[in-house]
């Protein structure tokens, strides 16, 4: 029985004691070996693009902006608009399948390598540690006198915080306003009241949740944390505890092996707790508060090389791999989630090189079917959205066509200049002899053009009504 059901008042629940208990603090343990390094690596790669990207150009534009203003979106080069919202929708869905595919065949890498809130956890605590040292020393701090060296290394790592946080903020605004005006504007302090309100809050979200909340986020808040196991199964690579091998747990495994004493290699240390960042001990088997970090295998380890023990005590393995069955990675499960997201990702690419920056949508004035001008001729009414979603104005000319002698009134070609990201709506009167009118409906087409750009244009259908030619 723990201290805290001892101390629980009679007739009251311990579970629900323990789940209303105050939170308490995760002194994290450093911990160096394969894992980390990697875990370090990906830190370094993802906070270099979130913070550089921003300040990288491609002929003369930044190369990633959401402009929401100019309702335009600069991706590498290429610009996006509202209306290529599908893009968006087919980059999630490989998101979505991807996060299926990597936690069926390996558990909770995004959690452990990729997560956001795994990666600004990691440079808080870093900066943390700057300051006040390791987790036991942190601990020590908290727990001793609270005087000059006390306050003074806690205004430190909260001024750290705070900068980082606000240079955090900074950036992420950066993405939605040119960040080099930004700058500017920062600099002599002429933000305007969006851009500060979103700075702060987004300093403040960061500095809540890496430094304070933590574990506290994966566990209680992350949806993920709590379907994830639906998408495990027996052969799904994950972070566990052989306890075959280890147990029975003893401090003095040696000496009781000579002793003719069972002893398993677990040396009952406790620094596979110590370095876990949400405080679980994964000796007590799959938790859904583990994030995969795989602390507790890089220190395992290195305590199984000091004893003179096999590693991988602790390891990714499966849940077959630990009962002596053949484990299976590559199954057809995984080789579904890869199908499905190279015929996704592959319908993506090939839509974006093969995308026209021009749209055009044709509405039929449906208050008449037809009308007959004073020339004799059968008229149908329509309106033509233009828009031009490159990056510059273009000067667009109209023809149409499908039927002997079609034409649009009063011209043969019309001409209409459209500005970048601007919609031009064009009412036009398309008449036809009804001699050359052989349906009550006929198929006809309408071509847009770029008069200083040939291959930009669009072919598109219309219907024209008349009456039947007897």
């Amino acid at each position: 029985m723990s201290s805290n059901d001892a101390a629980a008042p009679s007739g009251k629940n311990s579970d629900d004691d323990d789940l209303y208990q105050k939170h308490k603090k995760v002194y994290v343990r450093e911990v160096h070996g394969l894992f980390a390094t990697l875990r370090n690596a990906a830190m370094v790669v993802l906070l270099g693009l979130y913070y550089g990207l921003a300040w990288v150009s491609w002929n003369g534009q930044q190369v990633v902006l959401f402009d929401l203003p100019e309702r335009k979106f600069h991706l590498f080069g290429l610009i996006f608009w509202p209306q290529d919202f599908i893009y968006l929708s087919a980059l999630l869905i490989i998101a979505a399948i991807a996060l299926f595919m990597f936690t069926s065949l390996a558990g909770r890498l995004w959690c452990g390598y990729a997560c956001p809130q795994t990666v600004w956890t990691e440079i808080y605590m870093w900066m943390e540690r700057l300051v006040e040292g390791d987790g036991r020393k942190q601990k020590k701090l908290d727990e001793g006198k609270h005087g000059s060296n006390y306050v003074r290394k806690k205004a430190g790592k909260h001024a750290l915080w705070i900068a980082f946080s606000l240079w955090t903020g900074f950036t992420f605004v950066g993405y939605f306003t040119p960040i080099r005006e930004l700058a500017d504007s920062l600099i002599t302090w002429n933000l305007g009241p969006w851009e500060t309100f979103w700075i702060f809050f987004y300093s403040f979200a960061t500095y809540g949740n890496a430094g304070f909340m933590r574990e506290q986020v994966c566990i209680y808040m992350c949806p993920y944390a709590r379907f994830q196991s639906a998408m495990f199964d027996r052969d799904t690579l994950v972070i566990s505890y052989d306890e075959k091998r280890g147990e029975p747990r003893s401090r003095k495994a040696k000496k009781n092996a000579t002793e003719g004493e069972k002893a398993g290699d677990c040396v009952d240390c406790g620094l596979c707790v110590q370095v876990c960042p949400t405080g679980i001990d994964i000796r007590d088997g799959l938790q859904y508060q583990c994030i995969g970090c795989a602390a507790c295998v890089d220190v395992c380890d290195e305590v199984m090389e000091k004893v003179g023990r096999p590693k991988g005590l602790v390891r990714y393995t499966t849940e077959n791999a630990l009962e002596g069955k053949p484990a299976h990675i590559l199954r057809p499960r995984v080789f579904i989630y890869v199908g499905i997201i190279t015929l996704v990702t592959g319908l993506l690419l090939y839509s974006i090189l093969t995308r026209t920056p021009l749209e055009v949508d044709i509405l039929r004035d449906r208050s008449a079917l037809f009308t007959e001008n004073d020339m004799g001729m059968i008229e149908n009414v329509y309106n033509l959205k233009v828009i031009n979603m490159d990056a510059k104005s273009h000067e667009f000319t109209i023809e149409v066509e499908g039927l002997e002698g079609i034409r649009i009134s009063g011209d043969k070609m019309l001409r209409v200049q459209v500005e970048s990201g601007a919609i031009a709506e064009v009412p036009l009167r398309v008449e036809v002899d009804p001699e050359s009118i052989k349906r009550r409906s006929s198929e006809i087409f309408f071509n847009v053009q770029a008069t200083d750009q040939p291959d930009l244009m669009q072919h598109e259908p219309g219907k024209f009504i008349g009456p039947v030619a007897r």
